[in-house]
């Protein structure tokens, strides 16, 4: 897949199949969309391109945004749009600039002198431009001008996925890993690099490595205990994951510690993904740390049984 930040080094293509979004998680949704856009450039001989924007539009142009927590980092975007098939990713700055571009100015602008499209693919209620002013209806009125098609993804089938990014991101906020992952079709992960903690798993017979998250927008699930599968170094490895902030040792900041089960390597420093498999319990405090690892065993136990 080509890669492009901004449009000043992209050449107009022949035969671009274009579609446009943020693709925050590349849901189900987003895949349908990414899926039709293959095929149509397939039969066609043309060459797929999507337009996704960077910093999310919400955290320039809303105050509540600047709190936003994403579902992918640009660089897990660009991976799962890579695997998607896609053959051109352009990542347009988003600015509030650019925010104030009409929907003319986009199209002619961006999409046709730019990019040089031929046919556009947008999902249901998609809309562009200054205060979303763009439209599909806007769109087909104004076609013939433009010299591209339009399709539009059908309503019904996007709705038959009945995904939405923020439905993700509020089922994770709840700890709901299994309907985020019914949603993403793969299992939600974050990516991290091991950093030195307390170290008080060592002294109770569970050493954990304390993850310190890639990019601080990357959304972190609710606080408690997840059975997790651990890549590392083209390895799955089986694992228990808490989130939150120790109450049992008197804690005072949230960390994501994952005991790794069956491994006994130095990871300090390394870089882990942790896929979330399946919800275990809340964040408890403990009377002492004997009955903390008396938990931790049964975790540790449930947890294994859930990834078998």
């Amino acid at each position: 897949m080509n890669i492009y930040h901004g449009t000043d080094t992209f050449l107009p293509l022949s035969n671009a199949v274009v579609t446009s979004g943020t693709f925050d998680g590349v849901h189900l949704g987003h895949q349908k969309i990414l899926a039709r856009l293959t095929e149509i450039a397939r039969a066609s001989a043309g060459e797929t391109v999507v337009l996704t924007f960077w910093p999310h539009p919400r955290t320039v142009l809303s105050n509540s945004g600047q709190d936003l927590k994403l579902l992918t980092t640009l660089d897990e975007k660009t991976e799962l749009l890579a695997e998607a098939g896609i053959d051109n990713l352009v990542v347009i700055p988003f600015t509030r600039s650019f925010s104030e571009l009409s929907s003319e100015e986009f199209i002619r602008q961006l999409l046709m002198q730019k990019i040089g499209t031929k046919k556009l693919v947008i999902g249901y209620d998609h809309h562009f431009g200054r205060n979303r002013e763009g439209s599909f209806d806007y769109l087909q009125e104004h076609a013939s001008e433009y010299g591209f098609e339009i399709e539009e993804i059908p309503r019904q089938d996007i709705e038959a996925v009945g995904v939405s990014s923020s439905k993700i991101r509020n089922a994770l906020l709840e700890g709901d890993v299994q309907t985020a992952t019914k949603f993403l079709g793969r299992p939600y992960s974050l990516s991290g690099t091991v950093v030195k903690g307390r170290q008080l798993g060592r002294t109770i017979g569970y050493p954990t490595a304390n993850i310190q998250v890639d990019d601080p927008i990357k959304l972190i699930p609710a606080n408690g205990v997840y059975a997790v599968e651990v890549l590392y170094k083209g390895q799955k490895l089986g694992g228990a994951m808490n989130i939150g902030t120790r109450p049992t040792v008197a804690g005072t900041h949230r960390t994501l510690e994952v005991f790794i089960f069956d491994f006994n390597q130095d990871v300090y420093g390394e870089h882990l993904t942790v896929q979330f498999i399946a919800y275990l319990r809340p964040e408890l405090k403990f009377d002492g740390l004997p009955a903390l690892v008396q938990q931790m065993d049964l975790d540790v136990e449930k947890a294994k049984t859930l990834l078998i």
